[in-house]
């Protein structure tokens, strides 16, 4: 395996990575956005669209696992894409992915602040949004391993909750807990299981896909993993099964015991989550506060990987000519600390922008933000189509991959197109009913247009093409990785 003189450090054990590809989908989508969906669309409906979407996701997190596990690297998704279809595209989807994790550092900060107000409402908001900052700074500073390690914890508390709140909602679904049977009698009520439609259901195609964001981290961990040969593919293989376990048995859980007319259901204020109210009614009096804990956990387990990300894609931008050089230097400890205070700057500026005045620029910057998880996630399909392609086109066996992807073709090309059904229509409803609403079309889908021009704009100025499948750099190490045996063969020579 791979080792380095110098560069990042693979200190990421297993535990790490599994932890990090799942609760990097674990978080207020499912606690609290959860409700929603199912009052949108009813319980059959959210069913429907998170378990599609969850099947999308699979299929991206197989394709990461093949390349990722070939060629773990930090860069991910702009370098799978610079090296097996186009550099413009790889610069384009870099920095959209390092933009929209800087901005998600911001929204964290911002959700911290109304957390803590729920135990302390006259504090000022600035105290706790500085307090979680440092912490989430220190963290990525001292080591990759902090970061790991506060991964870790974050995702066990998170995992730990969900278990606790299945396990409580079928003890009350057939009678054991809280009194009287649910039952299955709310998924009869009114025009349940579906309610709304197929328009209903593909709205909550987005709310799912939006749930599921951040699981690609566990591609970008991949470069500093121990032993990235096994342990990718570990953390990848069981992916699925936590996807079902976790979003689709919650969300049954909630369906079967809150009827979907529950107004409250819409409501993303904590005390009425559909999480919160299933815990009151199985006679947890702390359930408000239990989770206004766990959605503190799940903030900054966000704004952690938030600042892991951003960072590490912005070090291999600059290692692959397409960021400023001084982005790529480490310190001794293997942290890019030039582009980790960088990120953390822009996050601070963003969140100060929410803050004050009345918050314009903050809104059209997380409008930016929002359809960019998408586009990326195409990038990691598109990528993985073409790497499978040029392997084989080279006169490579399959037989030497470390792990690989089921169903290719079938999976790449499923994840593209529901993606591209996704992101056209994310906000569908500003084109119904006779007259376009062009502020809310312009806000939801402003992400696709700066995706384009910077995409267009770096091919224009580079004069790039897409690489021909035997041109493309097929090499089962990144570039902050140094094969074994470098140095003796330089002894030698």
């Amino acid at each position: 395996m791979a080792t380095q003189k110098s560069g990042l450090k693979r200190r990421l054990k297993a535990r790490h990575l599994t932890m990090i590809s799942l609760g990097g989908s674990i978080g207020t989508g499912l606690f609290l956005g959860s409700g929603a969906a199912i009052y949108q669309a009813g319980p059959g409906g959210a069913l429907l669209a998170y378990l599609v979407i969850g099947v999308m996701v699979y299929f991206i997190m197989t394709s990461l696992g093949e390349l990722a596990s070939f060629m773990p690297t930090s860069g991910a998704f702009s370098t799978y894409a610079t090296r097996f279809i186009d550099p413009a595209l790889g610069f384009a989807l870099g920095w959209n992915y390092w933009y929209s994790w800087a901005i998600c550092l911001a929204a964290e900060l911002s959700a911290s602040t109304l957390v803590m107000k729920f135990w302390f409402p006259h504090s000022p908001s600035w105290l706790w949004s500085g307090l979680f900052l440092l912490v989430i700074f220190l963290l990525n500073i001292l080591s990759v391993r902090g970061y790991g390690e506060g991964e870790y914890w974050f995702s066990f508390v998170k995992v730990a909750t969900i278990i606790l709140f299945i396990v409580t909602g079928f003890l009350m679904i057939f009678g054991i807990l809280g009194g009287a049977p649910a039952g299955f009698k709310n998924f009869t009520i009114g025009d349940a299981p579906f309610h709304g439609g197929a328009l209903a259901v593909l709205g909550v195609f987005i709310t799912a896909g939006f749930s599921f964001q951040g699981t690609e981290i566990v591609g970008v961990a991949a470069g500093e993993s121990e032993n990235p040969r096994k342990n990718v593919p570990k953390a990848i293989k069981s992916i699925f099964w936590r996807i079902l376990l976790f979003y689709v048995l919650a969300i049954l859980v909630i369906g079967l015991i809150i009827p979907y007319t529950t107004k409250s259901l819409q409501s993303t204020d904590v005390m009425v989550s559909p999480f919160t109210l299933v815990f009151k009614k199985a006679g947890l009096a702390f359930a408000a506060s239990l989770m206004n804990a766990v959605i503190l956990t799940a903030v900054l387990s966000a704004g952690n990987s938030s600042l892991y990300a951003s960072t590490r894609i912005l070090y291999a931008m600059a290692h692959e000519g397409q960021a400023p050089k001084f982005f790529g230097k480490l310190n001794k400890r293997g942290v890019p600390v030039a582009a980790l205070v960088a990120t953390t700057i822009v996050g601070a500026l963003a969140f100060l922008a929410s803050a004050f005045g009345d918050g314009a620029i903050y809104i059209w910057l997380l409008n930016a933000a929002g359809v960019t998880g998408f586009i990326f996630w195409l990038g990691i399909a598109a990528s993985h189509y073409r790497f499978r392609k040029a392997y084989l086109a080279q006169g490579r066996s399959l037989d030497d991959l470390p792990y690989h992807a089921k169903w290719y073709p079938f999976g790449p090309i499923f994840a593209l197109i529901v993606g591209v059904i996704v992101i056209l229509a994310q906000d569908y409803q500003a084109f119904l009913g006779g007259r376009i609403d062009w502020m809310s079309a312009i806000a939801a889908y402003l992400g696709i247009p700066l995706f384009a021009i910077m995409w267009l704009g770096y091919k224009l100025v580079k004069r790039t093409k897409v690489i021909p499948l035997e041109a493309c750099r097929i090499d089962d190490r990144g570039f902050d990785q140094e094969p074994e045996h470098t140095e003796k063969k330089d002894a030698r020579s």
